[in-house]
């Protein structure tokens, strides 16, 4: 069924909603395992400012999770990008990712990199 496109893979529409979930500025969504499914938790539009420290981990780890099956790193400059903060503002994205580090849910691409501005970051697992 695959292979005539009526239907996808197991898992695929979870890309497909944090895909669509940047696009828009949303806050990330939530999911929730059970033993019988996956609740996808999807939340309304709001300012990076009334994000609580949660939202804004749990946005950083789905956007370096979508970077990295993009086959791409997460950087200071994409996170600014997914949730429109200006250069100015560098600053915020470096502590949004600090925070998701401090979690344990991104680590350095490459470790031995001394640069700073230029680091890239991956999911924990990857």
């Amino acid at each position: 069924m695959r292979r005539i496109n009526i239907c996808e893979e197991r898992g695929s529409g979870i890309d497909k909603v944090v895909d669509v979930v940047e696009v828009f500025q949303l806050p990330a969504p939530a999911f929730k395992v059970t033993e019988s499914h996956t609740q996808a938790i999807l939340f309304a539009y709001k300012k990076l400012a009334d994000m609580d420290k949660e939202d804004r981990i749990r946005a950083c780890y789905q956007h370096a999770c979508l970077r990295f099956v993009s086959n791409e790193q997460m950087t200071n400059s994409s996170l600014r990008k997914r949730f429109s903060i200006s250069s100015e503002n560098a600053s915020i994205a470096s502590r949004i990712i600090t925070d998701t580090i401090k979690a344990g849910l991104i680590k350095p691409y490459d470790p031995s990199s001394e640069s700073k501005k230029h680091t890239k970051y991956v999911p924990f697992w990857a």
